[in-house]
């Protein structure tokens, strides 16, 4: 497996991935060009055998002095192989935030203990973030 930089030219495979790894919450289009264009986003693929099976955006914000995580996504059958932990230790490793933060669906546990030895903390519980009323975990992580 390769992790790569994600460029535009990624949008339909991310599109794939988002569906299948998302089917309720996957990011509309115009979403998905933005999180592949903006500028100081990091944007990493994980790649094996020519496919993206795995990525991960991060979006820096200096003057909170913190980073969100916008999206971690590995294909199912990639899952709990140390995808997700590769992408999120490269995306840390570019930011430039001594803290990252990001938010999990309360009911995706194989996330929250990836997260959880990752380093990450439970910091608070965003209600009805989720398009189907499903709730939040926002967690954080200090990195210096």
């Amino acid at each position: 497996m390769d992790i790569l930089p994600a460029k535009l030219t990624d949008l339909n495979p991310l599109r794939r991935l988002e569906k299948i790894c998302f089917p309720q919450d996957a990011w509309p289009i115009f979403d998905l060009v933005a999180v592949l264009t903006f500028n100081d986003v990091v944007r990493l693929k994980a790649v094996e055998d020519g496919q993206m099976i795995g990525f991960i955006a991060g979006d820096p914000r200096r003057s909170q002095g913190f980073s969100w995580i916008a999206t971690v996504a590995v294909l199912p059958e990639y899952q709990r192989q140390g995808v997700g932990s590769a992408l999120l230790e490269r995306c840390e490793a570019e930011l430039s935030t001594p803290r990252v933060r990001l938010c999990v669906r309360t009911g995706n546990t194989d996330a929250i203990r990836l997260y959880e030895r990752s380093g990450y903390r439970v910091i608070d519980t965003w209600r009805r973030y989720y398009h189907d009323g499903g709730d939040a975990l926002v967690m954080e992580k200090q990195l210096i």
